[in-house]
């Protein structure tokens, strides 16, 4: 575990780790670590991005919050578009997770006590490894010295989710064939098509449609937070016999597998706890955030 910088805010430390190389190129985690004895419960974070730009700084906002709020945090970099394409980035993820429970002790955290959370393609990519944890694609990186913690998480927070690839990017193609089409729809197809090697494997890694196939997964608690007017991410399928937004139908079928799922839509703009995260509306969806967690993850010092 290769430290990089490191600051000390007075409520907790802050650390750039190489946690993942691959053909010699790092991977870094940036960990926020509350002051105190512990243990603390702890939560993954994967940024967005369309699988293709941003880093762990993502969300640096909310990972301070959780920070303040007694949360480990361990904020992920991963590969992304060409270098990161399906499954690669989300064995990297998987991982991050693994990793996490065989450093516990030096993150103040437990291996019972971790969650996952991820904003945009990041909300994709947390509740795919949760609900496929042991996916042997998915979990192909063998930790060092031998270790053996799994995947599993206590629960799984989605910030705007691309939780339908295939349904985003069918959904962008038929808004670009129209007039005077959105000036999102041209660059989401190609982000799409940059990391997605075919439409087969959008529906494949395709947490919507692995529940309504009926495939065996685990539902870990999970939160979905949504601006209510966010047509790049929640929207109605147009290949869907669901008359419903995504989010409506994710429930849905999350609920019908068992899951327990929350649902806060918010009245601000799109992005909001990434682009504007002092608005109030932000301020107040993160603090919904980090009361999920509390709920749902037990505390390792009780």
């Amino acid at each position: 575990m290769e430290n990089h910088t490191q600051e000390n805010t007075g409520e907790f430390d802050v650390e750039d780790i190489e946690f993942l190389s691959h053909d010699g190129k790092p991977l870094l985690a940036r960990v926020y670590v509350p002051h105190g004895t512990g243990p603390f419960r702890s939560i993954i974070e994967v940024h967005g991005g369309a699988w293709s730009d941003f880093d762990r700084l993502r969300g640096k906002h909310v990972h301070e919050a959780l920070a303040r709020s007694g949360i480990t945090v361990v904020a992920i970099d991963f590969r992304q578009a060409q270098e990161g394409r399906y499954p690669r980035s989300v064995a990297d993820v998987n991982y991050a997770i693994r990793w996490t429970k065989a450093n516990a002790e030096k993150l103040k955290t437990t291996p019972d006590a971790v969650g996952i959370s991820g904003n945009s393609s990041g909300g994709h990519l947390a509740m795919l490894v949760a609900m496929k944890p042991h996916d042997p694609r998915f979990a192909a990186i063998a930790l060092p010295d031998g270790a053996t913690f799994d995947a599993s998480v206590r629960c799984v927070v989605m910030l705007w989710p691309v939780i339908n690839p295939l349904g985003r990017y069918n959904y962008a193609k038929s808004l670009l064939a129209e007039p005077n089409p959105p000036v999102w729809c041209a660059k989401i197809i190609g982000l799409h098509d940059g990391y997605w090697p075919s439409a087969d494997d959008m529906a494949e890694g395709n947490p919507m449609l692995i529940l309504e196939r009926g495939e065996q997964v685990q539902t870990p608690p999970a939160m979905w937070i949504q601006a209510k007017h966010d047509e790049v991410h929640n929207y109605i399928d147009p290949d869907s016999p669901f008359k419903g937004t995504e989010l409506e139908r994710f429930a849905h079928n999350y609920r019908n597998a068992g899951g327990a799922f929350h649902a806060e839509i918010i009245d601000a703009p799109p992005m909001f706890t990434t682009a504007h995260p002092t608005l109030p509306a932000a301020i107040e969806a993160v603090d919904r955030l980090v009361e999920f967690v509390r709920t749902n993850i037990p505390d390792p010092r009780a």
